[in-house]
């Protein structure tokens, strides 16, 4: 079994990388990235490249990929300020892959080669406009964000390639992942840890949205157990759309910071400072804050218990770090 992991260097990556090897200590990884795996782990190759390069694109899918977990992206912050380089990596990378799987499988040994499971991280991003009071996983994706755009078109793309038997794909739709550790990224969604995690540190922090903006969150530990649990679903249960949105909870950053004031207490919560940033918050507004995850649930997919949980992982891993 080998399993490629593009954006393999990253936080998720990493993360996802560690759990597959934990579940299938037999299997080779391959970590692709712009950036070199930081594990000594044997079992990892780390390749040193860009999805928006199709010839290292397809020398690192060959014939005996059985899994591809794709997970590099541009994030939306420097998708929607940088609509170019949005599209070529989020775009343009992903049909690379698409294609050399396609190459891959009509290349592989056997009459009926088994095309490789291709578990394509989506995002909440791909809704937009008027909404249902509950999302489920058929309501009309009208992104208002490059970043949702460009992450619906590729959508498309697994379900057509899909269709015609080149990969057997999952879409996952991923919620915002909090609490993330280290420093903010690019994401306009990066405060959503950021008021949590600057202030427990003793830092200074900005909501930059109104406090009752609905979020649909999600710990690390559980959106990476979700990735991994993608790549061995029977997709014949996920239908024609080949898509699921994750489980997630619904939150709004003042619940969170009700949250925070209990766990860590009143001090924390004093250090964000609220101050509505309209490029942020436009966007932010724009996606669904509640799921029927129903669906997800029964696919074998978790959930996080509430919000004092999931902060407490977060708390928890600090300590032990």
């Amino acid at each position: 079994m080998t399993i490629l992991v593009t954006g393999g260097a990253g936080f998720l990556g990493q993360r996802l990388i560690g759990l597959l090897l934990r579940r299938y200590p037999n299997a080779s990884l391959i970590s692709a990235d712009t950036v070199a795996s930081p594990s000594t782990d044997r079992r990892i190759t780390s390749r040193l490249g860009t999805v928006t390069d199709p010839a290292f694109v397809s020398d690192i899918v060959g014939p005996d990929v059985t899994a591809v977990y794709h997970l590099a992206a541009v994030l939306s912050g420097q998708a929607e300020g940088e609509f170019d380089t949005g599209m070529a990596v989020n775009v343009d990378g992903t049909r690379n892959l698409l294609e050399a799987c396609r190459r891959a499988t009509a290349s592989g040994s056997g009459a009926e080669p088994r095309p490789p499971r291709f578990v394509f991280t989506s995002t909440v991003a791909v809704y937009g406009g008027t909404l249902p009071p509950v999302v489920t996983d058929d309501t009309a994706i009208v992104p208002q964000s490059s970043y949702g755009a460009e992450k619906s078109i590729c959508e498309v793309l697994v379900r057509e390639y899909s269709r015609r038997g080149f990969l057997d794909g999952i879409i996952c739709r991923v919620p915002t992942v909090a609490v993330r550790p280290g420093v903010p990224n690019s994401a306009v969604s990066s405060f959503v840890s950021g008021i949590i995690r600057e202030p427990v540190a003793g830092l200074e922090a900005v909501c930059p949205v109104p406090l009752d903006a609905p979020l649909w969150i999600s710990s690390p530990d559980t959106v990476t157990a979700n990735l991994a649990h993608a790549g061995s679903l029977d997709t014949a249960g996920l239908g024609p759309g080949r898509a699921v949105n994750l489980p997630g909870i619904l939150v709004t950053p003042a619940t969170m910071l009700d949250s925070l004031e209990r766990l860590v207490g009143s001090e924390a919560r004093a250090r964000v400072r609220h101050a509505i940033d309209d490029r942020i918050a436009r966007i932010i507004l724009t996606w669904p804050g509640a799921f029927d995850a129903s669906r997800a649930l029964a696919l074998g997919f978790t959930a996080d218990r509430d919000i004092d949980a999931l902060i407490s992982e977060y708390l928890a891993t600090r300590v032990t770090a």
